[in-house]
């Protein structure tokens, strides 16, 4: 039974989300051989609606008022329909990972570099990795084969096939 990876609905669908979300953060990850194989079709689903969506962006004429009432125009940037739905897609499927603190940065700091970041995976997703794909598709003219995958040899507690899988 290939594509079942011995687990039940629930906790097969959690690994492959956990899996998808670390991958799609650190673009590399250590896993078995028949889970990598699994995530790869898992991920580029995701990366390929990123990348078919993520230019779809509108702008927006917001009024609002400044600290002596008056009013003031400008120019806000939103998702479009498309992009909206398809980041919703997206995070129905990965896990919400939030940046994590450096060692000697003060909280100020962190607070600062993060602050208006709400969900600082998709913001990766559809600001850097889809447009360097999107890229990559018209250069080359491929779509798809977003990762990679390295065979390590035999874990040795069980001897199950090692593998890396990252993103190219």
């Amino acid at each position: 039974m290939p594509g079942k990876l011995g687990r039940p609905t629930k906790e097969r669908l959690a690994i492959l989300r956990n899996q998808a979300s670390q991958l799609l953060w650190y673009g590399k990850i250590e896993t078995t051989e028949a889970r990598a194989k699994e995530l790869r079709s898992y991920v580029e689903k995701l990366i390929t609606k990123a990348v078919n969506t993520y230019d779809d962006v509108v702008q927006v004429e917001v009024v609002s008022k400044d600290k002596k009432g008056r009013e003031v125009k400008t120019t806000a940037y939103k998702d479009g329909p498309k992009k909206l739905a398809a980041r919703r897609a997206v995070m129905a499927k990965t896990y919400d990972l939030q940046e994590i603190k450096d060692f000697n940065e003060k909280k100020s700091d962190y607070k600062k570099r993060t602050g208006k970041i709400q969900h600082p995976l998709m913001e990766k997703l559809f600001n850097e990795i889809a447009p360097k794909y999107a890229q990559r598709k018209e250069e080359i003219g491929q779509g798809g084969g977003y990762t990679r995958i390295y065979l390590l040899g035999e874990r040795r507690g069980d001897g199950a096939e090692k593998a890396v899988i990252e993103l190219v």
